[in-house]
This record gives structure tokens, C-alpha cells and sequence, in this order.
């Protein structure tokens, strides 16, 4: 099965799309084989959409199976078709795909979100919410990929990110990259615990790692 591609020809994906168990959201004008290719790799049902106008979809909202959520004040488009809870997310730090990494059990959020944002995701998405980075880096949902499976993170991840990672989400977590050496490997990769998808540069040893950390 093919697992690299690119989204607005570009092998940064995971800026541009986002997915939980059931959906997948991509930009407006993703082509019907890219959307193909995500529906039958993931398993899930692919809506394509504009968050606030834009196309960085994946940088702009994030979720679980409990919902999605995105920018305060943000219009989505084509909202009727997603059909699953959106919310908005009260924090200045407004690209919520940039600054939240979860999973259905657990979220890793940006270190500077206020406490009343912190207790939107805990409550909205239903899991357990710590603020953290992973290799210094405090946008968290790019330097890192979380699946009900395992989880894949920045290989300059500390010792105790990586143990506070494993605390958090009860998972095993892996270090490793996308798109030929990028180590914000949560750029590079889009997945779920059915399947996942990396960009179009991705290397056959990177996918490697990619399959071992998420389990396939």
C-alpha cells in the first residue's frame, strides 16, 4: 500500500490535514485521489473544508473521537458535513493543531496555554491534559504524532519528556522523523490506530520507524 503523498503539493501534511478514528479533514481542492488514498489507508471518512478561509486545516484544529477543536472565533467550512462537535478553543495561541497533541485517552498542550483553555481540551476532548514540550519545542502538536497505539516524537525528546509522554498517554513512545530528516516529525505524518499516511519525501527507513512507534 502507498503511504507517502502530498497535500497542496507539498510533503507537509500534517499542516495541511488532520484525522481522528472516523474523519479526516483535508484543504478545499484536495484532489479525489488524495482523499482516496486517506479514506482507504485510515479508514475514515474524508471532509474537505477551509478552517478560518485557510488551507493549513492540520495547524488549525485538532481532536479525538469526542470532537474537534479550532481557532476562537473561527468559521469552518462546509460545518454541516463534518458531523462530529466542534468547539472553539479560548486561547490567544490560536493554531490549535500546532499546540495540542492527543489521542482519545490523553493531550499534551503548549506550556504558555492559559488554564481556562487547558479545561476546554480536558473537558471537550474527555481526556487527561498536561502542558509539556518535546525536544524544547513547545508547539506540541508538530514535534510530535499520538494514536490510541503509540506515539512518535522529536528525536531530540529528553529522557523525562519522553518518561512524562509514557505517564501521560500510558502508550509506548519512539523517537524518529519525517520527510527525510524533518524533526518535527508531526509535519510529516497524519495517522490514526487503523493506519497512517507521511509525506511525499518520507524515507523507507522513516516509515520503518513511523510503523514500529504507531504500532503497525
Amino acid at each position: 500500500m502507498i503511504h507517502t503523498l502530498s497535500i497542496n503539493e507539498s510533503p507537509v501534511i500534517g499542516a495541511f490535514a488532520t484525522c481522528t478514528e472516523d474523519i479526516a479533514l483535508v484543504p478545499l481542492g484536495t484532489g479525489p485521489g488524495i482523499c482516496s488514498l486517506i479514506e482507504d489507508t485510515l479508514r475514515v471518512r474524508v471532509t474537505p473544508t477551509l478552517v478560518n478561509g485557510s488551507v493549513v486545516v492540520g495547524s488549525l484544529c485538532r481532536g479525538n473521537s469526542n470532537g474537534l477543536l479550532v481557532p476562537r472565533n473561527a468559521t469552518v467550512r462546509d460545518l454541516g458535513m463534518i458531523d462530529v462537535p466542534i468547539d472553539h478553543l479560548p486561547s490567544k495561541l490560536n493554531a490549535v493543531g500546532n499546540i495540542v497533541l492527543a489521542n482519545d485517552s490523553a493531550a499534551l498542550v503548549h506550556p504558555e496555554m492559559s488554564n481556562s483553555s487547558v479545561e476546554k481540551v480536558a473537558k471537550f476532548l474527555k481526556v487527561d491534559v498536561r502542558k509539556g514540550t518535546i525536544g524544547g519545542v513547545k508547539t506540541v502538536g508538530m514535534a510530535g504524532v499520538a494514536t490510541n497505539r503509540g506515539i512518535l516524537v522529536h528525536p531530540r525528546a529528553s529522557n523525562d519528556e519522553l518518561v512524562q509522554l509514557e505517564e501521560l498517554f500510558e502508550l509506548p513512545v519512539e523517537i524518529g522523523t519525517s520527510n527525510f530528516g524533518t524533526q518535527m516529525v508531526g509535519s510529516g505524518v497524519v495517522a490514526n490506530s487503523k493506519g497512517y499516511v507521511a509525506g511525499s519525501q518520507t524515507t523507507g527507513h522513516e516509515l520503518g520507524r513511523i510503523e514500529d512507534a504507531l504500532g503497525f
